[in-house]
């Protein structure tokens, strides 16, 4: 299976299963001999964005910052898969607009769910008010749910594999893989 390029791109709080999904599904094109790239937000803010916080200004210049390494690699061929909170319509629609093609999967959960497997504690960290945790999405500063995402995973109501397939479908229904 040959993969065209272009952008998957997870959008959901802290904790609903966007990397989770992702590489899930990344694993599966791998599997059926796709190349592509799997960008995760948290690992590109230890690089490329290590000097910035986490207020809504910052978040949204680290996204735009993501936005643009996916064009680059969608212009070139690859597919890539991009794990980014990106909190606000704004920002995705940047997103939307230099992405050549751009797939976007609103992964929702309730915050409570998303708070309970929370391993690394953020929320809690969040709620108690703690330095570096002021500007937390689903806590102090709000999510903007997606108005016409390409696709909706309810991490509530599926499982992981579920919604892997549910996406893996989609995805197939609308050409982005080919023979």
């Amino acid at each position: 299976m040959e993969a065209k390029g272009g952008t998957i791109w997870f959008s959901g709080l802290h904790g609903s299963g966007k990397t989770t999904i992702a590489n899930n599904l990344a694993e599966k094109l791998r599997s059926m001999g796709a190349k592509l790239v799997v960008l995760d937000g948290d690992e590109l803010r230890q690089g490329v964005s290590s000097d910035l916080g986490y207020s809504k200004k910052e978040r949204d210049k680290h996204i735009t910052r993501v936005a643009n390494i996916c064009s680059i690699i969608s212009k070139n061929g690859v597919l890539n898969i991009a794990c980014v909170a990106s909190p606000t319509q704004k920002v995705r629609e940047y997103a939307k607009n230099i992405i050549p093609r751009f797939f976007e999967v609103y992964v929702k959960c309730p915050v409570e769910l998303c708070e309970k497997r929370d391993v690394k504690g953020h929320y809690k960290k969040a709620r108690n008010n703690e330095p570096g945790f002021e500007n937390f999405l689903g806590v102090s500063l709000q999510y903007e749910e997606p108005k016409n995402p390409d696709l909706v995973l309810e991490t509530d109501k599926e499982s992981e594999q579920e919604s892997v397939e549910k996406l893996f479908k989609k995805l197939l229904e609308a050409g982005w893989f080919k023979d």
